[in-house]
């Protein structure tokens, strides 16, 4: 059977790596060690136990083991991941956030089994660590649990995904687009290019708007008044003409105009229009469709009316109470 040769650089290194940490794990090191030539003393030194954990002592030697163990086991990993991703997920018809999520718990996966593995093969009973393990986690529950719900609604993000990169998201009073999702907190860029870290538990239990959740199209509504001496027919088409002429306005689905009613000073319109490119700059967008009505009502004198207050004097000829006869 003939491997890709996509495969080699990866499975190589990988073998080898896997190959160490079987010796290691097999007690190799010894048969190694046991080859070159140590001074007594220094090998006094290295074997001298340092402290116990159970019945297991550990040395300079066993520590230095360790490390190198950890630093193998970690290269495995990370291997492992290039691995699954380059030959498996790649091909699989899945999001790219899910092939982060299935290449993360494959790596930690691996780790976990490995440091298994590895303390076992030390002669660690794993039974001993039981009260300490217990202990420990009770004490990470109560100091990291914020931790741990971000983590589990990280990963419920990423598999569900109501929400998705480049996706147009309002969180309270946070509005912005998504650039990363990751496992602890999500990045959202405001429109001053300003990214603000949410923990994922804000997007799981608070109430999220995602403006983007079917398809980039936006509608966007601008309100206009005019003074009542304006006809409303004109005013409707004098708004369809600008929106026509913007060109960040979709014709499909087409800009509409509505009459909203009869204000104190004006004829209240409003001219909604939908976008695809301009989701992250509504202000630009309604900015631009303000010049344009401005330009056009003054073309065709229609005016803009601004707010009037009446005021009435009233004589009064008898005179106040306060200023007396």
């Amino acid at each position: 059977m003939q491997l890709p040769s996509t495969w080699k650089p990866v499975l190589t290194p990988l073998v080898l790596i896997l190959v160490l940490i079987a010796g290691w794990t097999l007690g190799a090191w010894d048969r190694i060690t046991g080859v070159i030539a140590v001074d007594k003393r220094v090998e006094r030194i290295l074997n001298q136990t340092l402290f116990e954990v159970g019945k297991t002592p550990f040395s300079i030697a066993s520590l230095c083991k360790t490390v190198i163990f950890l630093l193998l086991l970690v290269l495995a990993a990370r291997l492992g991941r290039q691995f699954l991703r380059r030959e498996v997920l790649n091909r699989l018809p899945i999001e790219a956030s899910q092939k982060f999520v299935l290449e993360s718990i494959a790596g930690y996966l691996i780790i976990i089994f490995g440091l298994i593995v590895g303390l076992q093969s030390a002669g660690i009973n794993l039974s001993t660590l039981t009260v300490l393990g217990g202990a420990l986690g009770i004490g990470i529950g109560f100091g990291l649990q914020n931790t741990a719900n971000n983590l589990i609604s990280g990963v419920i993000l990423l598999f569900e995904q109501p929400i998705k990169v480049s996706d147009r998201v309002e969180v309270g009073s946070l509005n912005g687009e998504v650039v990363r999702i990751g496992v602890r907190s999500t990045w959202v860029r405001t429109n001053d290019n300003i990214v603000v870290l949410v923990p994922n538990s804000e997007f799981v239990s608070s109430k999220v708007t995602n403006w983007t959740a079917n398809d980039r199209k936006v509608r966007f509504s601008t309100p206009v008044g005019v003074s009542y001496s304006s006809d409303p027919a004109e005013v409707r088409d004098i708004l369809l003409k600008v929106a026509s002429g913007n060109p960040d306005v979709l014709p499909n689905p087409a800009p509409d105009v509505i009459f909203k009613g009869f204000g104190d000073n004006s004829l209240d319109f409003e001219l909604r229009v939908w976008t695809s490119n301009k989701v992250d700059a509504e202000l630009i967008l309604k900015s631009d469709l303000n010049f344009a009505i401005l330009d056009a009502f003054r073309a065709h004198n229609i005016e803009i009316p601004f707010p009037q207050r009446d005021v009435r004097v009233r004589s009064i000829d008898a005179p106040l109470p306060f200023l007396g006869s």
